[in-house]
């Protein structure tokens, strides 16, 4: 998994088990492995590239992606014991409007790299048929997290799934892409622990501004592009040339503040003693200032965040795609139409055999 905070390649080695419907998971290895300067430029600018060096970059990172994996199974002592590789790949371009999104990483390139098994493009059929191929996590919180109310995602981008009797999830708003981009002005790889951020003041006027972004108006299913980031909410808040401390400040504020609306703005809950519980993960919820902003907002309606145990909090998106590849094996399905507006559930990968017959 290549998130698109563009920390590093998540890499994990799970064995799952299906009795009676009932699906259960170990997490054997995990690792991160991070991004060389030169990777993270060319992933960074792949949108820019013409058609030809997109491509020649398509396959080139598929042949990485497959030597890291070779990296992690030599390093852990793994051989013969991976049965298959799913891979997420990175995402460039996703406009599910026109039915297209695109993910970095040739699947034949890895085959050819592990002489596995290897799915690939797991958003694709959900696009086809209407969907906005994101989020697709549900079906893994579904089937091996079900005991939350909620579920968080706090990576390059937050999103959310509700634990409801019909699953609904969707993307909130950027979060750690935008918070690297301010950390990286102020010569940091990232803020850590929101030290720079709690240092600093809200500035209501931003927070006004960004609270009345358009995206947030629109109703589920919806999903967001790494550019949403980038190139909207980074140019808007450096527009108010704002201390890094007071920028990192509002957007923390903003992005906790969304969470709570998107929460409010979908089922409307009301407190009560039931005490629901949110699970949040992904590198944001490593983030204590952003986490203790995000208790203050949820506190508010009586829903508990919960931050789980610190390999399913870097590796739960990288475990469930595990569990998609899984699911494409055996033909079943792996996205859910709830979730992103599809005309109905479909089986996602593309299966590359790389191993000798």
């Amino acid at each position: 998994m290549s998130g698109s905070s563009l920390d590093g390649l998540d890499i994990v080695f799970t064995e799952l088990h299906e009795n009676g419907g009932k699906w259960s998971y170990e997490i054997v290895h995990t690792d991160c492995y991070s991004y060389p300067a030169e990777w993270i430029e060319r992933l960074k600018t792949a949108i820019s590239l013409t058609a030809r060096d997109y491509q020649l970059l398509h396959v080139e990172y598929g042949h990485y992606l497959g030597q890291q994996v070779n990296r992690f199974i030599e390093e852990n002592q793994l051989q013969y014991k991976v049965a298959l590789i799913a891979s997420h790949g990175h995402t460039t371009f996703h406009i599910p409007e026109r039915k297209m999104t695109g993910q970095l990483g040739d699947g034949a390139a890895i085959a050819s790299e592990v002489q596995l098994p290897v799915v690939t493009d797991l958003r694709a059929m959900d696009v086809a048929f209407g969907g906005q191929g994101a989020p697709i996590v549900p079906i893994g919180e579904k089937l091996l997290l079900g005991n939350y109310d909620y579920f968080l995602n706090l990576g390059g981008i937050a999103n959310i799934s509700f634990n409801t009797n019909q699953y609904i999830a969707f993307d909130i708003c950027a979060a750690n892409r935008v918070l690297n981009m301010l950390a990286a002005d102020a010569g940091k790889e990232f803020d850590n622990d929101g030290q720079m951020a709690s240092q600093g003041k809200v500035n209501t006027a931003l927070l006004e501004k960004l609270n009345q972004l358009s995206y947030y108006k629109q109703p589920y299913p919806k999903s967001l592009a790494n550019d949403f980031g980038t190139d909207i909410v980074y140019p808007l808040i450096r527009k108010e040339a704002l201390t890094n401390n007071d920028a990192l400040n509002t957007y923390t504020e903003h992005i906790a503040v969304q969470i709570k609306n998107a929460i409010t703005s979908t089922i409307n809950p009301k407190p009560d003693t039931r005490n629901p519980k949110l699970l949040a993960t992904g590198g944001g919820a490593f983030n204590t200032f952003l986490v203790d902003r995000l208790k203050d907002q949820l506190s508010q309606l009586n829903i508990e965040v919960i931050i789980p145990d610190k390999n399913l909090v870097s590796y739960k998106e990288a475990l469930i795609m595990a569990l998609i590849g899984v699911l494409r094996w055996r033909e079943e399905y792996n996205v859910l139409s709830s979730v992103t507006g599809a005309k109905r559930d479909s089986i996602n990968g593309a299966l590359w055999l790389g191993q000798e017959a």
